[in-house]
């Protein structure tokens, strides 16, 4: 595939171009559906024009369906979708990249989507698609799968479909950050189980916590079962946050943010910031998941993207347990570019 490419790229470099858009908007317009062409042109970026065009084209190919509501793709469509997306890999360089970040962070299997989720929201939605056809191929019947909060875990729960033949549960990793409601992990593990049909369990309680209320909460009947379920999960689906923006949404202290300012740290994970060595500078109380609680479940997902959270990435990737790492071309070039430099 890779010299087929390398010809057409030679021969007709415009008509590669052209093909990536279609794919984009067809992409798009799967993920959105129905979609009108205003939303089109908010998701894409892409000309009013040039939408208005390639949206009759893909109309008359029988891809795509014009309707009182918006834009639906079709079953022939889904297909072209499925069968582009290998080539659309090749095509940008992804698989290469994917290498190329595997070999700087060891044994943790790398997977990129083309695209920087800090631009386009686009990307973060495939982001989400990918990190769930990976859950595709390692499910099993019978698992617990737990998750944190955050926008990008939203995109994870939004691409969910039932996994045929399986039965899984799903459960927060956590306590609620102060953050939107439709990104803390109680609605995120919601949204999953309604995709699923499967079990799902809630953690009603705030992150972070005091000591005295920590003790107190922990004892409580409903919430100790939930927390030994948690304990026992199977899969572990979390993000990465930015040290200063995760403490901000905390409502941290001037005290304890001058600490995190000062000792540099740049990451943030289960309550835990790292620098940009991967060191704990500081560790906040939460109820759910702690790190070394990671050593002992089977799969450990971390998906982030964005050029913006490379360092982030980086620094908890250094010690951070993780089997699989789902993320962006943006961070990946940047990681990349921090491992050399």
């Amino acid at each position: 595939m890779k010299e087929l490419i390398h010809a057409q790229k030679m021969i007709y470099p415009d008509l590669l171009e052209v093909m990536q858009k279609r794919y984009s908007l067809l992409y798009t317009i799967f993920l959105f559906q129905p979609i009108g062409r205003r939303g089109l042109i908010e998701q894409t970026k892409l000309q009013e024009r040039f939408i208005r065009n390639e949206t009759e084209l893909l109309k008359k190919q029988g891809l795509i369906e014009m309707t009182t509501k918006g834009m639906l793709i079709t079953h022939t469509g889904e297909a072209i979708l499925k069968d582009l997306y290998m080539f659309n890999r090749e095509l940008l360089g992804v698989a290469t990249l994917e290498h190329e970040l595997q070999s700087y962070i060891g044994d943790t299997k790398v997977i990129v989507v083309p695209g920087d989720s800090d631009q386009s929201e686009f990307v973060k939605h495939e982001i989400g698609r990918a990190t769930v056809d990976y859950l595709q191929k390692i499910i099993q019947d019978d698992v617990t799968i737990a998750v944190t909060g955050g926008t990008t875990m939203a995109a994870v729960a939004n691409a969910m479909v039932p996994f045929e033949g399986y039965e899984c549960s799903f459960v927060p990793a956590r306590g609620g950050v102060g953050e939107k409601v439709e990104n803390q992990a109680n609605s995120i593990v919601a949204k999953m189980d309604k995709a699923e049909q499967g079990n799902y369990h809630l953690l009603h309680v705030p992150d972070p916590l005091s000591e005295t209320l920590y003790q107190t909460i922990i004892h409580e009947p409903q919430i100790k079962e939930t927390l030994n379920i948690i304990k026992n999960t199977d899969i572990v689906i979390h993000g990465i946050g930015e040290a200063l923006a995760m403490a901000s949404r905390r409502k941290t202290s001037q005290r304890v943010m001058d600490k995190l300012i000062k000792d540099k740290a740049v990451s943030e994970a289960f309550g835990y910031y790292f620098d940009i060595t991967g060191q704990i500078v500081h560790k906040v109380r939460t109820v759910g998941i702690q790190l070394e609680d990671l050593t002992h479940i089977n799969q450990v997902i971390t998906v982030a993207g964005g050029k913006s959270k490379a360092q982030a990435i980086l620094s908890y990737m250094i010690h951070g347990k993780s089997d699989v790492l789902v993320t962006d071309e943006a961070a990946a070039l940047e990681i990349i570019n921090l491992y050399k430099n």
